[in-house]
């Protein structure tokens, strides 16, 4: 059975390592958001770096998930002291599952406070794709899909929850998220 991948990527206001009390606080929120997330029925993996420190990115070893890669509209720093992104990489069984997860708990708190912490980019933030059960998505593919997803719209290859496809490329629906079925074209 497919799996779902979920890219999303946002440029933060200021730099990781800036000490100020609003990017502890990011931290903070997101160490709690990966916790509960990771323990979410239907969450299947995430990147995780293997070696990298708060901030480490780029040069960080990400295993099976590829090399760390961010869209070209990122023009802020690549160093552990310049970089200013969050980016997540991660597999699920489904739009649904993803789609809870994401608007519910502390995620969903975060997600309220998220212009406190990133900047409105006119870009796209998060891309789904379906891939054959046992492959890893890598960052590079995320990349790819989100950049598709700004300049084409919501297609098989590069989807949102509002404009889903199922695994087979038709469009779909999942109930509570995006036009009625009588509206999917």
């Amino acid at each position: 059975m497919p799996h779902l991948a979920l890219y999303t990527f946002g440029v933060l206001k200021t730099p990781l390592a800036d000490p100020a009390p609003l990017t502890h606080e990011f931290y903070d929120v997101g160490e709690a958001v990966y916790r509960q997330v990771g323990r979410h029925p239907g969450y299947l993996a995430h990147a995780e770096a293997a070696d990298g420190g708060r901030g480490e990115l780029f040069g960080a070893d990400w295993g099976a998930w590829g090399e760390f890669a961010v869209p070209a509209w990122y023009g802020k720093g690549r160093t552990p002291d310049t970089a200013a992104l969050a980016a997540t990489l991660s597999l699920w069984t489904g739009p649904r599952a993803a789609f809870d997860a994401v608007h519910t708990g502390r995620h969903r708190e975060a997600l309220n406070r998220r212009y406190d912490w990133f900047e409105r980019t006119g870009h796209p933030n998060y891309v789904f794709w379906w891939v054959p059960e046992g492959v890893i998505p890598t960052w590079r593919d995320g990349v790819s899909r989100l950049e598709h997803l700004s300049d084409h719209g919501s297609a098989p290859h590069a989807f949102t929850f509002h404009h889903s496809f199922a695994a087979d490329g038709t469009p779909a629906r999942v109930d509570g998220i995006g036009p009625r079925n009588d509206q999917v074209p």
